[in-house]
């Protein structure tokens, strides 16, 4: 417990730390005051005019539908502009994810239930980026400047001293987070409640949001053990920022154009960026034009998914890979 505490107190004492707090405070501050000087709350006459808009959209879909059906029984005869799909079911307002609502006609108001996920997104962006730097400087000044050195004269234990490090480095990291995501989440549903508008808050969108925040917290340790054995394996926080950013130029923009080239089947795959963006979202589509050459009938199906189960293996894969070779290196390494 007492190197826990000792390494809990490193951590916070870091201005490293401070700084980037500093600046996710100043990010959230920009951002609800831009909300803030954008929105505006609804009138009676906006929401009755909005209301009435989607209930006019929502009989429309109906009436294709309707239609729809009329037109296969035979009943009604097509006309030119009719989309008559195989199946009817396709137009049926009943089965669609989602019907159009109110918020979807009131312009000029922050509507809470619309933009918390695309809110959400980019703090999560912005803790990854958080837990990456901050878990690789964490090893990696002490590596460079002898802090682990005198470290192990006190707890001659190597793997004890390295876990003590990314085990309070990950669990740091988790309760800022999740407090910080909290907090962030907590102004904008007061700012739609006072300045915008909720918008439909049923249990299904807190559930889509509760899975989307779970996902980002469990990115933002990944990315922070990540960086953590990075810099253990360089000796230095340099070499996880260089590791990233020739993994970036190299494979992410340069293997991508020359798969492209090569006509290389499905080229998504085999970028970590693919699966790290099916994991976050739940499932991405990706569009393979290798599958669709020398066909000649007009249509083509060259869509493939990846959803979050693939997603969630190879950043865990990679993950584990990295850390036990941080941990199998730093066992044997000469410190000085």
């Amino acid at each position: 417990m007492n190197l826990v505490r000792a390494e809990l107190e490193r951590l916070t004492a870091r201005r490293f730390v401070q700084l980037m707090v500093v600046l996710l405070l100043v990010a959230f501050a920009v951002t609800a005051g831009t909300t803030l000087a954008g929105s505006h709350q609804p009138s009676a006459e906006e929401l009755s005019r909005a209301r009435a808009q989607a209930a006019e959209q929502i009989a429309q879909l109906e009436a294709a539908h309707d239609r729809c059906l009329a037109i296969k029984a035979g009943t009604v005869e097509p006309q030119e502009h009719d989309y008559v799909p195989k199946d009817c079911a396709e137009v049926d307002p009943g089965r669609m994810e989602r019907l159009p609502t109110t918020s979807d006609y009131l312009s000029g108001v922050f509507v809470f239930a619309t933009e918390a996920k695309p809110l959400l997104y980019f703090l999560i962006a912005f803790l990854v980026l958080f837990g990456f730097l901050v878990g690789a400087s964490y090893i990696g000044a002490d590596l460079n400047s002898g802090g682990v050195v005198n470290l192990l004269l006190w707890r001659p234990r190597r793997w004890a001293v390295l876990g003590a490090k990314l085990g309070t480095l990950l669990a740091g990291l988790l309760v800022f987070s999740a407090v910080a995501s909290a907090a962030y989440l907590t102004v904008f549903w007061l700012i739609g409640q006072t300045v915008g508008y909720p918008g439909p808050m049923d249990g299904s969108f807190w559930a889509s949001l509760g899975v989307q925040h779970g996902r980002g917290m469990a990115l933002v340790l990944i990315a922070a053990a990540v960086g953590f054995a990075i810099a253990t394996l360089g000796r230095h926080t340099a070499a996880a920022l260089g590791t990233v950013a020739a993994y970036l130029v190299v494979w992410e923009l340069g293997a991508r154009l020359v798969l492209q080239i090569l006509d290389v089947a499905r080229p998504d795959q085999w970028m970590l960026s693919s699966y790290l963006g099916a994991w976050l979202s739940g499932e991405v589509e990706f569009w393979d034009r290798s599958a669709c050459q020398g066909d000649i009938s007009g249509f083509c199906q060259g869509l493939y998914t990846l959803t979050w189960r693939p997603g969630l293996a190879v950043l865990l894969g990679l993950t584990v890979v990295l850390v036990g070779a941080a941990f199998a290196a730093f066992r044997r390494r000469d410190l000085i």
